[in-house]
């Protein structure tokens, strides 16, 4: 009876897993499609649904989204189709360095930057969050060009953000055809990396070089220039200069053209009402004298000789296959529409699914793209469809193919035939059919007669054309070939000219450019791509750098004139206002793209590169002072160059996410601060007493901290540090633990903690390196422990990682040398000096903090607010129910933050700083989670010959981390133990042994490497270390200082903090 009892339950299971799985087998993949814009989104989802697809909102009013079933890989699939409106995202730089008054424009080139979603993308944002949750894939319908792969990117990391393990898959296409878009559901692939890391480093040098040039040039001219320039922005772009400088470069030859007259023979023959023009062979003379002889001598033997008639078929080529660049040439030329415009059309057109993908550089047509059935949709025009029937009839289309591809996108051609449009979207639209159709046809056939003739040993030639097949001309009406009738003549035959004189003329200047000149100026020298040609010359005119004469030819305006010549007069090896720099930069771009070069390294070398130009121009700006003097007629004002005075020394690395500390002043100018320059992304700030009157950093490295870690000449108002000089030399990066304590810096704001996961901000890079502001957990956390560290810090508890008193020949800083330090300094020093042994202020591992608080209480957590988090309980059915978690107690609705934090990931952060590897205790590991390399002291002094540990890694790469080697080994001997010499256990070594006790670093269980842990008796005196290496800590709620509600900072309210 048991076994039938087990044999059913086994049956029943095992009929429930099946069911389970063939349940999850029927069930349906759910794919998010995301498209660039949503005409696109719409037109797609039209074509793959065949007609029906249903439309609901999203956050956005502008992109809608659309839902249909599909088959994908295989499988029958749901679809959700929306878009974004272009770039989801951009760079910008952090709230330090948006202040123009406050900000040296050079310390843009290392400022952090980050890649946000503005406000007005916000929606659009929401809406991928929000679809994404309830999908299983992802799919890029983004425009398959550098921007759209970018683009495409931008979707990615948001909707990763929320669904971490989303599969991901590109659509590749040209056309928003049928055709091409279910060939591009069949065919999905990757997204290209290469392609956009090209487009991040392009944006990242263009904000950089931008932004410094900008602000250099408005700030200083507006003071040198007031009655003209007071008002005005004076950009900068690294595409914008070089474009204003082929403006300027034809204008001036121009101006400097200097017309000489020359000479030259006439020469005609008249004969039954047709007159034939010759050309004399010398062409022209510059001396009137000589000419003149050669004309007596003509005139004495003015009988001319027939001496060669050349006869030979002569073909006008047609026109090779559309690419981007000849499309905004000739739209500029002969539609007399601008390129930007022109361009703004055919994308619609694009999104509409009439014409190809307008954006690429091939102008040869693959072997797989069907051009009979392109031109058969012509056919019923009433202006081209004859001619397109003819195609078909005379067995084509047969095109000439030009040298240029992309390998992305075939060149510009109608998709569908349309009738309905109306205006300039008509012309273009016909432009672009006209052109396929003439390049798919045949050229025009003529045969040219070329006639020599000789007077006096003096040559003449004559050229007609007779015009047999007009081929392509029929259509292409762009374009003109007129016949040149002559007479007929025969070998040895002579004539008496009909006019024989000579006639003088002088040379002219070249013209100025035309918008068409100027794109190709700008592809010749590699200035931008065909995507961007349009937008550069747009951005020159609306700065009023540029303008039109007759609306056609391009004129520089005076402060164009008086910038370009400037920067040309500097004597930089490269002007700005040339395109080699630029150049450079493109083609270093293609090489990103394909793979060849690697992205960080060519942002860090361009960087530099225009760093060390604009140092130049920054010396000797008085060169475009004087230039802009002479053009704007006015006298430039003499002002002091206190630009370049201001700028933001890196004082070190910050310890929580990398990027330079900076110094900078209080708001109210009172008191000085040092601050992450990637603020508001990274809070970690140092607030100096504000009794600190000036705080210079100097070029001068820490030797202890490492060369991240540079020395501060600090004036005091009232020095800290009786018997030294003021001002003082200091090194904050936490060598110095009596700095530390005097300045009242937390020592995890100035040195690494090794932190749980949870807690490091994944999108933490140092310099040069971009950074997506995404408001993850671990984010959160991390502003949680730096609020919580500076609520804490008279608790009772220290963790000071890798800092060790530096025993300074001018500093006291042994116990017997206190006598002349305030007594409050006094008390903290006296907590972090070695102990006597056995006085149990030594090394106490504390290796587990667990939630049993002294007195039961709850740890103390504050919010983004500064304010004591609230702890709750989830209710609602699911996995977390149950779980408890720390809030903001007004909530973001009554004005609060929206902090979040879980409760079981607050018990168990730990705060490792010194570790030492199982199984080899004498070796620590570092901060980079790497085993210490063992070193000694070659410089004289008085730790010569004495080994330390260090980072392994080469300077600048690795962290700070340092040890004695004979405090690593003596950790036994330091301890405290009263009388326990059974102290083998690593574990029981942890720490710094003989090192007591100072702040906690956060009231919650936790583990602490390197904290004393001590409880006082009734005595004052600390019990010694027992056997066990956990026990309780005493818990001290913190005092009540007021905190700021935005930093979380001591010292301020929310509103005189300097980061409000």
């Amino acid at each position: 009876m048991g076994i039938l009892k087990a044999t059913n339950v086994l049956f029943f299971v095992h009929k429930c897993f099946c069911s389970s799985k063939a349940a999850k087998k029927n069930t349906a993949m759910k794919y998010l499609n995301v498209a660039e814009k949503n005409d696109a989104a719409k037109n797609i989802a039209s074509i793959l649904s065949r007609g029906a697809s249903t439309r609901r909102e999203g956050f956005s009013k502008f992109n809608k989204i659309y839902e249909f079933n599909a088959t994908v890989f295989g499988q029958p699939a749901q679809m959700v189709m929306t878009s974004v409106s272009g770039h989801l995202m951009n760079y910008e730089f952090g709230v330090a360095f948006k202040s123009w008054q406050s900000t040296s424009p050079l310390s843009l080139f290392d400022a952090p930057i980050y890649k946000n979603c503005s406000a007005d993308y916000s929606n659009i944002k929401r809406t991928l969050e929000r679809e994404i949750r309830s999908c299983d894939g992802l799919i890029i319908w983004t425009d398959c060009d550098r921007e759209g792969e970018n683009i495409g990117y931008e979707i990615i990391d948001v909707c990763k953000n929320t669904k971490p393990n989303i599969r991901v898959y590109r659509a590749t296409f040209s056309e928003i055809t049928a055709v091409s878009v279910f060939r591009a559901l069949n065919n999905l692939g990757q997204p290209n990396k290469n392609v956009s890391d090209a487009v991040d480093v392009r944006q990242e040098l263009d904000l950089r070089t931008g932004a410094a040039f900008t602000r250099l040039q408005t700030l200083r001219l507006q003071k040198v220039f007031p009655q003209k320039l007071a008002d005005k922005l004076i950009s900068y772009g690294s595409c914008q200069f070089p474009t204003l400088g082929f403006v300027v470069e034809r204008y001036k030859a121009i101006e400097d053209f200097i017309s000489e007259p020359f000479w030259r023979i006439k020469m005609n023959h008249k004969k039954e009402d047709l007159t034939v023009d010759y050309n004399w062979k010398r062409d022209r003379l510059f001396d009137k004298k000589a000419c003149q002889a050669f004309l007596d001598i003509c005139q004495e033997h003015s009988i001319a000789t027939v001496e060669n008639i050349e006869s030979k078929p002569k073909n006008k080529w047609r026109p090779v296959p559309l690419d981007t660049v000849e499309f905004e040439k000739n739209a500029s030329r002969k539609l007399k529409i601008n390129a930007k415009d022109a361009m703004k059309i055919a994308e619609k057109l694009y999104t509409q699914g009439y014409i190809s993908y307008p954006r690429t550089e091939t102008n040869i047509f693959p072997k797989e793209l069907n051009l009979r059935n392109l031109v058969e949709q012509q056919v019923n025009d009433n202006n081209w469809g004859p001619f397109a029937q003819r195609i078909i009839n005379e067995g084509g289309p047969n095109p000439r193919q030009g040298r240029k591809s992309d390998q992305a996108h075939p060149p510009i051609h109608p998709t569908k035939y349309v009738n309905t449009l109306t205006g300039n979207d008509q012309r273009v639209y016909e432009y672009i059919v006209r052109h396929f159709l003439a390049c798919v046809s045949k050229d025009a056939v003529g045969h040219e007669t070329t006639v020599h003739v000789d007077i006096a040993n003096e040559k003449f030639v004559a050229k007609g054309l007779m015009i047999l097949e007009k081929n392509y001309l029929e259509i292409y009406i762009y374009e003109k070939w007129n016949a040149k009738e002559i007479h007929i003549y025969q070998v040895g035959e002579t004539f008496t000219p009909t006019e024989l004189t000579m006639v003088e003329s002088s040379t002219n200047p070249p013209k100025l450019l035309t918008e068409a000149d100027l794109i190709a100026l700008m592809e010749k020298h590699g200035i931008g791509t065909d995507a961007t040609h349009a937008e550069h010359i747009d951005t020159i005119k609306t700065r009023e750098y540029v303008g039109l004469q007759e609306n056609i030819y391009f004129v520089p305006g005076t402060l164009g004139m008086g910038l370009v010549e400037g920067y040309n007069n500097i004597g930089l090896e490269v002007s700005l206002a040339k395109p080699n720099l630029r150049a450079e930069f493109e083609n270093d771009l293609k090489l990103i793209c394909e793979g060849r070069k690697n992205a960080d390294v060519v942002r860090r070398e361009q960087i530099e590169k225009y760093k060390a130009v604009f140092r130049t121009v920054m010396d000797k700006m008085n060169e475009i002072d004087n230039s802009l003097a002479n053009r704007l007629n006015d006298i430039p004002i003499q002002i002091q160059d206190n630009i370049s005075m201001e700028e933001h020394k890196p004082v070190m690395k910050c310890p929580k996410c990398g990027n330079d500390m900076i110094v900078k002043t209080r708001k109210n100018g009172m008191g000085k601060y040092i601050s992450c320059s990637a603020f508001p992304n990274c809070k970690n700030s140092i607030w100096f007493p504000l009794t600190v009157e000036t705080v210079d950093v100097l070029d001068e490295d820490c030797v202890t901290c490492g060369p991240n870690v540079k020395k501060l000449k600090i004036k005091f108002k009232q020095n800290l540090f009786p018997g030294e000089p003021n001002p003082n030399t200091l090194c904050i990066g936490g060598c110095d633990i009596h700095v530390l304590d005097t300045l009242e810096i937390i020592p995890g704001s100035v040195r690494q903690v090794t932190l749980n996961p949870v807690l490091r901000n994944p999108n933490a890079r140092g310099p040069h390196n971009n950074q997506r502001n995404n408001n993850t957990s671990s984010t959160r956390t991390e502003s949680i422990l730096n609020n919580t560290i500076a609520n804490n810090r008279d608790s009772g508890f220290s963790s000071l990682g890798n800092v060790t008193v530096n025993n300074c020949t001018n500093r006291p800083s042994q116990i017997q040398s206190l006598n002349n330090i305030p007594r409050q300094t006094t008390e903290r020093i006296t907590n972090v000096l070695p102990q006597p042994r056995g006085s149990g202020a030594g090394n106490s591992n504390v290796s587990s903090l667990n939630s049993s608080f002294v007195g039961n209480e709850e740890p103390h957590i504050v919010c983004l607010c500064g304010e004591q988090a609230s702890l709750l309980t989830v209710r609602k059915e699911g996995p977390n129910t149950g779980r408890q978690f720390y809030k903001c107690r007004r909530g973001k609705e009554g004005g609060g933050c929206d902090f979040f934090l879980w409760a079981d990931e607050d018990r168990n952060l730990t705060l490792n700083n010194t570790r030492v590897l199982p199984g080899a205790s004498t070796t620590p590991v570092c901060m980079c989670n790497t085993p210490a390399t063992l070193r000694t002291v070659s410089k004289a002094g008085p730790n010569k010959g004495r080994q330390f540990y260090c980072c392994p890694k080469p300077m600048g790469q690795g962290c700070n981390f340092f040890k004695w080697a004979d405090e690593t080994d003596n950790r036994s001997t330091n301890n405290g133990n009263d009388g326990d010499d059974d102290d083998d256990d690593p574990a029981d070594d942890d720490g710094w042994g003989g090192r007591g006790g100072g702040r906690s670093i956060l009231n919650t269980s936790a583990t602490f490497k390197g904290a004393s842990n001590w409880k006082k008796n009734s005595g004052g005196k600390a019990k010694g270390r027992t056997k066990s290496t956990t026990r309780q800590v005493p818990y001290q709620k913190p005092r009540g200082k007021r905190k700021c509600g935005i930093c979380g900072q001591e010292g301020h309210t929310r509103k005189n903090c300097p980061n409000s």
